[in-house]
């Protein structure tokens, strides 16, 4: 009984299109800076609720830059590497 086309041909691993051959790392600061701003942030969000070293005369607003910079941190973990 002859053998299929198919056997005769060997296929081949996958090789990945040129272009991209890897993902750099993050550089060594990025990831300190990361748990910085976000503890930062923690901290003024905290401060603010307990009505201490932070200045009441930004009213609501201690509470948006706390945030920010919680968001901030909590971004930069996307990039991570």
């Amino acid at each position: 009984m002859p053998e299929s086309r198919s056997r005769e041909k060997k296929s081949t691993s996958y090789t990945p299109p040129p272009g991209k051959q890897g993902v750099k790392p993050s550089p060594k600061w990025w990831a300190p800076l990361m748990v910085v701003l976000m503890l930062v942030g923690l901290a003024y969000v905290v401060l603010t609720y307990l009505q201490l070293l932070v200045p009441s005369a930004l009213g609501n607003w201690n509470l948006g830059i706390g945030f920010a910079v919680l968001l901030i941190g909590f971004l930069m973990t996307m990039r991570w590497r």
